[in-house]
C-alpha cells in the first residue's frame, strides 16, 4: 500500500512537480508520433525532455503498437517505424522518488471509437473516486463504459497504488467488477489505467523483452555481472531499459543478472494477434473530497 500523501506536504509538491513534466512531455511526444517517425525517436525524446524540466524518467517510454498492452520499448538498434497502427504512448515520470504514470492512445489507424472508450472509462473511473469507494466499485465504472462501446476491458491488467520509488504497489485498481479489493482512503496515490481490446480481454507474455528491473540481491561469478549490478543502483530499484546501459556485453551480463534472479525481465504483454488494444491513464491523489489529478 501507498503511504498516506497530505495535500501541501513536500512529498504532494513532489508529486505535483513530477505530474507537470509528464504532462508537458506526453503533449510534445503524442506529437511526434507519426507514420514515417521511428519509435526509438519518440521514445529518446521524451526520456531526454524528462530530464531537461528536471525529472528523470520512472521507467523506460513504453511504446505499444495494435494488439501489445504493456512493456513495449525501443531497442538501442530499433529503427521501426510508425505505420497506420493504434499506438499506445505510456511515459512515468519521478522527482526525488515521487512518481506520476500516465499513458495515451495516438490513433493512426481509423479506429477513434476504440481510442474514446479507454478515455471515456477513464473520466468515469476518475469521477467515482473519493475516500471509501471500493476499488471493484471503480473496476464496474470502466467495465461498464467500455462494454458500452462494444469492447472488452483487459482484465489482467490493473491500474495500481505507487509510492516513493515504487511503481507498482498496492491498491490494485481492476478493469471489470470484482468482490475483491480495498477501500481508498485520502492520501492515497494511484495511477487508473482502463485498456479496451477488440480481443479476448486477456494478455499474455509475448517474447521480446527491452524492460529489466533489479528484484533482488546476490552474489554473482563473474565481473562485469558484478560490475553491472554496481552500475545498476542508478536506477534506485526502478525499471530500465537495456539501450541505457553501457558496453557491448552489458546484454551478457544482464542475462547472467537474471539467470541468478537478481533482476527481472518484463516481456511484451499481448493481445490476441489481430485484436487493437487502446489505453488511457492518469495518476491521482485522493482527497477529503474526491481525488486531485496530477498528470491532466
Amino acid at each position: 500500500m501507498t503511504d498516506s500523501v497530505e495535500v501541501g506536504s513536500e512529498a504532494y509538491e513532489k508529486y505535483v512537480e513530477a505530474g507537470d513534466i509528464l504532462t508537458t512531455v506526453m503533449s510534445e511526444a503524442a506529437e511526434r508520433v507519426e507514420v514515417g517517425a521511428t519509435h526509438l525517436e519518440v521514445a529518446d525524446y521524451a526520456e531526454e525532455r524528462i530530464r531537461e524540466l528536471g525529472g528523470e524518467p520512472a521507467f523506460p517510454v513504453n511504446i505499444s503498437i495494435d494488439e501489445e498492452a504493456s512493456h513495449a520499448a525501443p531497442g538501442a538498434e530499433d529503427d521501426t517505424e510508425f505505420g497506420e497502427d493504434v499506438v499506445c504512448l505510456d511515459v512515468g515520470v519521478h522527482v526525488d522518488g515521487h512518481i506520476a504514470d500516465a499513458a495515451t492512445t495516438v490513433d493512426l489507424s481509423g479506429n477513434p471509437e476504440l481510442v474514446e472508450a479507454a478515455e471515456e472509462a477513464l473520466d468515469a473511473a476518475i469521477d467515482a473516486v473519493e475516500p471509501g469507494v471500493h476499488t471493484g466499485e471503480i473496476g464496474a465504472e470502466i467495465q461498464d463504459v467500455i462494454e458500452a462501446y462494444g469492447y472488452k476491458p483487459v482484465v489482467n491488467l490493473t491500474g495500481h497504488g505507487m509510492d516513493v520509488y515504487d511503481a507498482h504497489t498496492g491498491p490494485n485498481v481492476p478493469n471489470r467488477a470484482v468482490d475483491s479489493g480495498v477501500e481508498l482512503q485520502a492520501g492515497d496515490v494511484l495511477a487508473i489505467e482502463p485498456f479496451a481490446t477488440t480481443g479476448t480481454g486477456k494478455v499474455g507474455e509475448g517474447t521480446d523483452t527491452e524492460i529489466y528491473e533489479v528484484v533482488g540481491s546476490g552474489n554473482v561469478r563473474d565481473r562485469r555481472a558484478r560490475q553491472l549490478l554496481e552500475d545498476l543502483e542508478r536506477f534506485d530499484g526502478l525499471p530500465f531499459a537495456a539501450r541505457w546501459l553501457d558496453g557491448a556485453r552489458a546484454e551478457m551480463s544482464l542475462q547472467r543478472l537474471e539467470r541468478a534472479d537478481i533482476v527481472r525481465s518484463y516481456p511484451v504483454l499481448k493481445e490476441s494477434d489481430g485484436a487493437l488494444v487502446s489505453q488511457d491513464e492518469h495518476t491521482l491523489i485522493v482527497t477529503e473530497d474526491g481525488c486531485e489529478v496530477v498528470t491532466d
